[in-house]
């Protein structure tokens, strides 16, 4: 028997690699004949993508799934400008390499069948080109970010429209892959930014040219938006979603030093449906007048909260992961701590997934990133929206206004390509948590239990989401490039 070995090539952004990590499973637990070797590109620092990887060498659920990791390319941390270009280029003769040396030592009986390519990662075509041989686009957001980057870039290549001055624009502007007007101002950074709005888009015209899209979402989340994508002229695409890793995290210690068992050993104490969880990703951070705002707010809603607090990078401006407090004490308002102890509980780093799937969990404020949403929704925990950066506006005016999921605390907050909001006041979150949290029953709230139905069954034998990955094995394996 022939096995197929496909080349991953995730950004090592710890939300990008769990995914294609977790695609891979997919992978080979539905094909023996299929198998997985992703290349690691190394960033100076993150230590998480590392405990991650090892975590996982020796595991059985990674049987025919290899890690290699790739040398690290010492480069500039700024935000601006093209660290991410730069970072992703460095790595292409080391790529080139590593495929090289997997394609010689392969057994008569493997074959390279192709590349697997984060959607950020689209210049990597090139080298599954030169070796002959398919490539096929992860894309780690949501159908419907998906439509609107292809609708971008027709509009910017082929209609000449400067997509930047919908900058501070109030106009509403009409997206195929959503029914309602999309509001300019929920736009993301990325595209509103003259430095990088080129670049952003030119992944989307690269991806027109691959073997197909894998879309980390389910045909029952965005009927809508899947369908349209045909109409912008996507390949392929395939809903395999959602892609989740519910088992364990990267880090276990909360800021008192405690292990992760100490946040749920609190929760277990707590009542059913009771907690406000408030959670921002692995790089949400906000400064001190912000952190005693929303402190003021978990304080006179009454509600009982679980708050992920995390320390700015040391560095401004650069592209650096925030750390967790020694003491909280320090930026929070005098007192808090004392007056709270008896309802609520401030950690660092949380063990998200499994802190949603806790019974006491009656709410999530959350900064919307897609793997978080696709959380939230499996565990049927509804979501005050805060996004702070990236796509996270977007997949906030989605899941409030489009999809109908999730409330809002503030769709168009923002900070990244140093386009920053002001300080969200006690009154505007205190008045979103409360929302959150006072309206068990309502229309959204059904919703949102209905979709975490829907998100379970697409993954079962004969869902959408089974269904469509069996598709894409089959395409991978007719098109393989024949010996």
């Amino acid at each position: 028997m022939t096995h197929a070995e496909l080349v991953f090539v995730p950004i090592p952004a710890i939300g990008h690699l769990i995914s294609m990590v977790e695609m891979a499973k997919l992978l080979v637990d539905r094909d023996p004949r299929l198998s997985v070797t992703v290349l690691i590109m190394k960033l100076p620092f993150d230590a998480d993508v590392d405990s991650y990887t090892n975590s996982l060498a020796t595991s059985v659920a990674a049987a025919r799934i290899r890690f290699v990791h790739l040398p690290c390319e010492n480069i500039g941390t700024e935000i601006l400008g093209s660290f991410l270009t730069d970072f992703i280029e460095s790595n292409k003769p080391h790529v080139k390499r590593a495929v090289a040396e997997l394609v010689d030592s392969a057994s008569s009986t493997q074959q390279l069948a192709g590349f697997v390519l984060d959607m950020v990662c689209t210049t990597m075509i090139d080298l599954a080109d030169e070796l002959g041989v398919p490539s096929y686009v992860f894309f780690t957001s949501s159908a419907a970010f998906l439509g609107m980057m292809l609708h971008l870039q027709l509009l910017q290549d082929e209609h000449h429209v400067n997509i930047t001055e919908f900058k501070d624009s109030a106009s509403e502007l009409d997206f195929p892959s959503f029914t309602n007007l999309l509001p300019a101002k929920v736009l993301p950074s990325v595209v509103l930014t003259k430095e990088s709005v080129r670049p952003f888009l030119e992944h989307a015209k690269r991806m027109r040219a691959t073997k197909g899209i894998i879309v980390n979402t389910f045909d029952e989340l965005e009927p809508h938006a899947v369908r349209s994508l045909a109409g912008l002229g996507a390949p392929a695409v395939y809903p395999v979603g959602p892609i989740l890793s519910l088992n364990g995290e990267t880090k276990e210690k909360d800021i008192d030093g405690h292990r992760g068992d100490d946040i749920m050993e609190w929760l277990d104490k707590q009542p059913p449906s009771s907690v406000v969880f408030l959670c921002f990703g692995s790089r949400g951070w906000f400064g001190e007048d912000q952190v005693k705002q929303m402190a003021c707010a978990l304080e006179r809603s009454g509600h009982r909260f679980l708050w992920s607090l995390r320390r700015p990078p040391l560095s401004k401006g650069q592209v650096e992961i925030p750390s967790d407090y020694a003491d909280p004490a320090e930026v929070l308002p005098e007192g808090f701590l004392h007056r709270t102890a008896s309802v609520g509980k401030v950690i660092g780093w949380a063990p998200q997934a499994a802190v949603l799937a806790h019974r006491a969990i009656g709410g999530f404020v959350s900064h919307c990133g897609w793997n978080s949403t696709l959380e939230s929704l499996w565990f049927g925990v509804r979501v005050a929206t805060w996004p702070l950066r990236a796509e996270q506006q977007f997949n906030a005016f989605e899941l409030v206004v489009e999809l109908g999921l999730a409330t809002e605390i503030k769709m168009d907050y923002r900070r990244d390509f140093r386009m920053e909001s002001g300080i969200l006041t006690a009154d505007e979150i205190e008045g979103g948590i409360r929302k959150l949290m006072e309206e068990a029953g309502s229309e959204s709230w059904k919703k949102v239990k209905e979709v975490s139905e829907k998100s379970r069954k697409a993954l079962t034998e004969g869902g959408s989401s089974y269904l469509s990955l069996g598709r894409l094995i089959d395409d991978i394996l007719n098109n393989m490039p024949l010996i």
